[in-house]
């Protein structure tokens, strides 16, 4: 009886937060750029496994630039560790450009 009104209580909790599963415009931006720049690192290389986005380096900065004619609204910086055969090795630094509505432009990674 005790672990009915303990699990109850914790739903009824989260029923009231709300935001537990709710994802953030950062949350939106790293995850498009990490699944955009797996699949393009994938396409060059097929030992490729993974994509960890190291966190603590990340830098997004809202953006209201073009190049050419094309808006860029987002920029995000960071270091990135690319797992091979799901062994990672020295973190490679990695630019991420999203346009409208999220939409991933460019990325770009290059060793340090």
């Amino acid at each position: 009886m005790w672990f009915h009104k303990f699990a109850a209580a914790f739903f009824i909790l989260g029923l009231s937060t709300g935001s537990g599963l709710s994802q953030t415009p950062i949350d939106a931006a790293i995850t498009a750029c990490k699944s955009t720049g797996l699949l393009a690192l994938q396409e060059q290389a097929k030992d490729i496994s993974d994509l960890v986005i190291d966190m603590e380096s990340v830098a997004i900065s809202a953006a209201d630039t073009k190049v050419e004619t094309v808006p860029i609204k987002t920029v995000v910086l960071g270091e990135a560790y690319i797992a091979r055969n799901g062994k990672t090795g020295a973190p490679d630094r990695f630019v991420c450009l999203l346009g409208e509505k999220g939409k991933v432009l460019l990325t770009f990674f290059t060793a340090k």
